[in-house]
């Protein structure tokens, strides 16, 4: 993937229960067990908000099946609550570090767009209504409503 040249900006969650430490090294480990050469995500944002880079924005990511080679991956750490179902689980941190990387990413694109999409608003349409519906969702991924909060940006 060339630089400055993706259409999506797609974000996911590492499904941990929240309050949960995870490192980049931690998903990278995950990755490398799933047969990935190295972690799918180009940024991983931690509890703290310290966000970590995983994947070089100039190589292909290994994240959104079918949308890989022009799409950049962000992920949180959680996404579940402690009985392992979805949650929101971010951290004011995470929030506010997540906002200044779209921003920052966008700003990057010199004025061509990008979408900023949740990992299941690429599931598939399966009533063809024009919406993907939660019973629709492939999986929960972030955990919450990416489109809606973020079309400020």
């Amino acid at each position: 993937m060339s630089l400055n040249n993706w259409k999506y900006i797609t974000i996911h969650c590492s499904a941990t229960p929240e309050c949960r430490e995870v490192s980049l090294e931690d998903i990278n480990q995950m990755h490398l067990n799933r047969g990935f050469r190295k972690v799918g995500y180009h940024y991983v944002i931690l509890l703290d908000g310290t966000i970590e880079i995983g994947r070089s924005i100039d190589k292909q990511g290994a994240q959104v099946r079918g949308f890989n080679s022009d799409n950049i991956g962000v992920c949180y750490i959680g996404g579940l609550d402690l009985n392992m179902k979805a949650k929101d689980t971010r951290t004011p941190e995470q929030k506010d570090s997540l906002e200044t990387l779209l921003k920052y990413l966008r700003s990057m694109k010199r004025g061509k767009s990008s979408e900023i999409k949740g990992h299941r608003d690429f599931s598939p349409d399966l009533n063809n209504n024009g919406i993907i519906e939660s019973n629709e969702f492939m999986k929960e991924c972030p955990c919450f409503d990416v489109i809606s909060e973020y079309k400020h940006i």
